[in-house]
């Protein structure tokens, strides 16, 4: 029984059982032989021993706030954070005596390398340059480690109170000028269409009034002809012998005298120094004058002011 006892308690002490996401160095007598996988493991009691239990998943180191001297002397407050993933888990317990605080300060330097040669405001508008610059240098130091450093983010950047004023009214400044800028343009844009419109009006008024004119002229050309040939008519009788023809002219003007005195906006009542009947016999000979003209028979017409014909010669 005691045999058997002992024979229990040294296979229990030799059983290994490693998580998952995490590896476990074997020693030999404190010399590292191998690397005990996830799952179930049997090393001899005794004489082999876990030498570090290390961790293979990804994780995160946060670098803590720290002011840093710019290009242009400005000083800055920055932080950020470190993703890293151990790869081989011999060189992460043996090559490097503390992980954590060897990649703390490896990344803290250079941050401050990184960030004191550029200008402040470099280091506010290029901060996926800063965060490639570390992961290069940080992923290439740590290689030797077996650690792999997959990300590198720089979370905050604070200048000081009095720069971040002066950028408030710098900003401010430029907002205005580019609302000044774009309102000229407005006004410029504004003043052009307007003009374009009164250009285009007076395009438009200046020929309506060439085809008012136009009209004009030709309506005055046909009342010329028209006059030119009430004229020729009338010639043609006063030289057939008609007599009365003559009084075409004279009823004419004296209508339109009698009309330029009815219009006069000072006339209540209107004396004609002369008779009524000549008004009325010079206007039946226009008459008379019109029907020899387009061919009408006399017989059948009473002119005003005269007694009706008889028939017959004479």
């Amino acid at each position: 029984m005691f045999l058997a006892l002992l024979a229990i308690i040294f296979v229990v002490m030799g059983i290994k059982i490693v998580r998952q996401g995490y590896n476990y160095t074997i020693e030999y007598f404190g010399r590292f032989t191998t690397v005990a996988q996830p799952g179930f493991n049997f090393f001899m009691p005794f004489f082999y021993r876990v030498g570090r239990k290390v961790n293979m998943m990804e994780q995160v180191l946060d670098i803590p706030g720290q002011e840093i001297i710019t290009k242009d002397n400005a000083m800055i407050s920055t932080d950020g954070v470190v993703f890293f993933q151990v790869l081989d888990a011999a060189k992460a317990a043996y090559e490097v005596s503390d992980l954590y605080n060897a990649i703390l300060n490896l990344v803290t330097t250079n941050l401050r390398t990184v960030m004191g040669s550029m200008d402040l405001d470099e280091t506010l508008s290029k901060r996926d340059e800063i965060n490639a610059r570390l992961l290069a240098v940080v992923d290439d130091a740590t290689t030797p480690w077996g650690v792999k450093i997959t990300r590198v983010e720089v979370k905050d950047i604070r200048p000081p109170i009095d720069i971040v004023d002066a950028m408030a009214r710098q900003m401010k400044a430029e907002r205005e000028k580019r609302a000044t800028i774009l309102e000229a343009e407005g006004a410029r844009a504004s003043e052009i269409l307007r003009s374009e419109g009164e250009k285009q009006a007076n395009i438009l008024e200046a020929e309506g009034r060439r085809e008012a004119a136009f009209r004009d002229a030709e309506a005055r050309e046909r009342e010329a002809e028209a006059e030119a040939k009430a004229t020729q008519m009338v010639s043609d009788a006063i030289a057939g012998g008609n007599a009365q023809a003559i009084n075409y002219f004279i009823a004419q003007d004296y209508v339109k005298t009698v009309e330029a005195f009815a219009k006069s906006p000072n006339a209540k009542t209107i004396l004609f120094p002369i008779e009524a009947t000549q008004l009325i016999g010079t206007l039946g000979g226009i008459g008379e004058l019109a029907k020899e003209a387009f061919g009408g028979d006399d017989g059948g017409t009473v002119i005003p002011g005269r007694p009706p014909r008889a028939g017959g010669s004479g």
